[in-house]
Parts: C-alpha cells; sequence; structure tokens
C-alpha cells in the first residue's frame, strides 16, 4: 500500500526532471534551544524565492517523508524548499517536549478541553514562533535573501501556516490538512485559526483530497477569508487511498497530482 501511494510523487518528480536526494541539514536559533531543518536547494548561487514548509505532528523523523516528497519538486522549478522542525520532533528533538505528548499528558489531567486547550496554546505559541525563527534565519541566508518566502503546511504544519500567515508577510499561503483531525474536538482551535484566516494578508490556498478526516476547515476558514475580503481558494482532490488516514497523508504522498496547481498558485502571488 504504501507504494501504490507514493507512486504519483515518484512518477512526477521523474516527469519533472526532479532525482530524488539527500536533503541538506541546517541548525538555526530558536527561542527554546537550537533547531534544525531540511532544505532542498536549486542549483546556482540564487539568491532564490523560498517556500517555508511546516510539517505535521508525527513524532521522530517522520516528517522526513514529506520533505524528500515535496522538496525536490520546488528545488526543480528553482525554489528554496525548507522545512524546519519545531522543538520536540526531528532535528530539533532536544528543543523541547514533543507536543505530542504535551496533549496526551494534558487530556489526561483534564479530559478532552484540557487537551484541546493545550493543542491550540503550543500551536499559537511556541511551535509559532519556531516558525517564525525559521523564516528570519532563512530570510538572512544569501541564497535567499531579499526574495520573497511563501509558507505551506500539512496538518498541524497547515495550522502553522494559517497562524504563521496573519504574523509575517508571506507573499502566498497553501494550508493542507490544516486541522483536519482535530477540527470537530477543538472549538478553541476553531476560533484561533478563523482569526488568522480573517486577519492574515497572504492569499491563501487550501487544498484536501474528498477523504480526508473533515473538509470542514478548508471550507469554513475560505468562507472567513471572502467574508473578510481577503483572497482565497479551495481544492477538493478525489479519493486518495482507503481510508481518512490515507486521504489525510494526500498533503504529501499525493504531490504528483496537487504540485502543478499548487506550484501555480505560488508563482501567481509570488511574482
Amino acid at each position: 500500500m504504501r507504494y501504490r501511494l507514493l507512486l504519483p510523487a515518484l512518477v512526477w518528480m521523474l516527469a519533472a526532471g526532479a532525482q530524488a536526494a539527500e536533503p541538506e541539514i541546517v541548525h538555526f536559533p530558536g527561542n527554546s534551544g537550537t533547531l534544525g531543518g531540511e532544505l532542498y536547494r536549486p542549483s546556482g548561487e540564487g539568491p532564490f524565492p523560498v517556500l517555508l514548509y511546516n510539517h505535521g505532528s508525527a513524532a521522530g523523523m517522520l516528517n522526513s517523508q514529506a520533505a524528500r516528497i515535496i522538496g525536490p519538486l520546488f528545488a526543480a522549478r528553482g525554489w528554496v524548499f525548507f522545512m524546519p522542525y519545531r522543538r520536540g520532533q526531528g532535528y530539533s528533538s532536544d528543543a523541547g517536549p514533543y507536543i505530542g505528548d504535551e496533549i496526551r499528558a494534558a487530556t489526561a489531567r483534564g479530559g478532552m478541553q484540557e487537551g484541546s486547550r493545550t493543542m491550540t496554546r503550543l500551536l499559537s505559541t511556541d511551535h509559532l514562533d519556531d516558525q517564525l525563527a525559521a523564516l528570519a534565519w532563512i530570510q538572512s541566508q544569501p541564497y535567499s535573501q531579499g526574495k520573497p518566502v511563501a509558507v505551506a503546511g500539512n496538518s498541524f504544519g497547515g495550522v502553522e501556516a494559517v497562524l504563521g500567515a496573519a504574523k509575517a508577510p508571506y507573499c502566498a499561503a497553501v494550508v493542507a490538512s490544516g486541522g483536519a483531525e482535530s477540527w470537530s474536538q477543538s472549538p478553541e482551535l476553531q476560533e484561533v485559526m478563523k482569526s488568522a484566516a480573517r486577519n492574515a494578508a497572504s492569499p491563501m490556498m487550501f487544498f484536501q483530497a474528498a477523504n480526508d478526516f473533515n473538509l470542514e476547515p478548508s471550507q469554513v476558514l475560505s468562507a472567513e477569508r471572502s467574508q473578510a475580503g481577503k483572497t482565497s481558494m479551495v481544492k477538493t482532490y478525489g479519493a486518495f487511498g482507503k481510508n481518512a488516514a490515507e486521504g489525510h497523508s494526500f498533503a504529501y504522498r499525493g504531490a504528483g497530482i496537487w504540485f502543478a496547481d499548487v506550484f501555480s498558485f505560488i508563482e501567481q502571488n509570488c511574482k
């Protein structure tokens, strides 16, 4: 099943002339300590525009799967792809506790409501701080200095893309399945995301597979933006895989299907 799901992305990489490659591992300062990330750069000295990609909630190094699928696609089209790890995950594992552990501990203490409050607080404070530290660092690098930066992310990273776009002047924001797994159980997260969606100046694209956990976040957040007079679009693709979990993984495993649409949106708004 895993190979079947990865096939569209691999086919697209070959068609685009992108070759699977090892990412460049970088480290940069964060408020809680040294953070790390994975980087793919185009050939040449640049400077190049940047896609800052916010990963999901998977523990350890699992989010590297997303970078290795998506990163070469952007690098092949002349963009730096930068996936910083937030505290407690991947190359930032020593910078703080893993958010999944913190949510589980809060839920054990005070039930779903306490877990929801903790999740929302962490995503909108500590983890947002890590994203903004990554943005400041990548903007200071000679191969990207002075060039536009777009933001994207999947799942928890999709939440971060919305929150980050309300705080930083990203040229575009792409939200893949942002909050889809948590939305219905967290009114706190809903309110924080709706407020950020209304306030973000960045043009915003939302996309999901039809069999993702919940399609409501994309629809609701796009409507919030439309009511606020902000640029927004939603694209729902066909079902991916056989269940909601596989549909949720479309955010990175389905790159061969969505990449052209997403890249067009980013290029259009980041010229």
